[in-house]
């Protein structure tokens, strides 16, 4: 894979290139730039990873990849833009969120195409992914984005469909966890603990608790269990949790996020 453009430069595209820049998958001067209109981002982007910004769309029949990362609203206008610059044999991978590889087919045409759900890990090597391919991707270059997006964490094949559930659960889980920090903080400055220390606390929580998952193979209720002492602290804490209906909120927000990739997905 000789040149990669990235179209779109936001913060996926950010994470992606970070990553395989620090880990040395793509070197920096194969991997190309372009967005709408922001040259200030496109500029800061070349400055910090020492990618190429894409000057003319003419080039864009040298891309051997095309990365799709605009904002699913801007996949059209997009679409619009750069179709006829494309050579036949040049292959895309989206990340672009809830967009169809048939959306894609119908708008740059009859070629091998990957959609991916990433996370913005992917910028310290540790994404969750999932991926899906058309017919034409063969074996080969099917290897070789697999190989890409495991330098950069973990990726899972599934089926198409799949890929709403997963944007919902990894592709937006990072979110998810910031606002559970944001809500920790809030409530540790109301004990009169500063934000440095809630958040040193509640980091390493996060990251020990992830680490015993990985390492002692027990399932997430029985490691709950074992924290939970009768009439205890933890107790007390998971029983405010199910009066406030904590499991009907998580539920409600995966769900959501769900029901809007596949609006995304009928253009919605």
């Amino acid at each position: 894979m000789q040149k990669i453009l990235f179209v779109g430069a936001g913060s996926m595209a950010e994470a992606l290139i970070h990553g395989w820049v620090e880990e040395e998958v793509v070197p920096a001067h194969q991997l190309y730039v372009t967005n709408r209109s922001n040259n200030e981002r496109l500029e800061y982007l070349q400055n910090q990873y020492g990618v190429n910004i894409l000057k003319e769309h003419n080039e864009i029949y040298n891309m051997d990849l095309i990365i799709l990362a605009m904002k699913p609203k801007d996949v059209k206008a997009a679409f619009d833009t750069i179709k006829s610059f494309i050579k036949p044999e040049t292959a895309i991978l989206s990340v672009v969120a809830g967009i169809a590889i048939e959306t894609i087919e119908q708008g740059l045409g009859s070629r091998p195409i990957a959609r991916v759900m990433p996370n913005t890990s992917a910028a310290i090597g540790m994404s969750a992914s999932g991926i899906s391919f058309n017919e034409q991707v063969t074996q080969e270059l099917k290897t070789l984005y697999l190989q890409m997006l495991e330098a950069i964490g973990i990726v899972i094949e599934v089926d198409e469909d799949k890929l709403h559930a997963i944007t919902a659960l990894s592709g937006s889980g990072p979110a998810y966890l910031y606002y559970l920090l944001e809500a920790w903080e809030s409530v540790g400055l109301e004990f009169g603990l500063s934000k440095e220390v809630v958040r040193k606390l509640m980091v390493q929580t996060i990251a020990g608790s992830a680490a015993m998952l990985q390492s002692v193979k027990e399932e997430p209720d029985v490691l709950r269990k074992k924290v939970t002492s009768p009439g205890g602290t933890t107790e007390a804490g998971i029983r405010a949790l199910e009066n406030n209906h904590f499991t009907e909120a998580i539920s409600a927000c995966i769900k959501s996020a769900e029901a809007r990739s596949r609006e995304l997905a009928k253009g919605e």
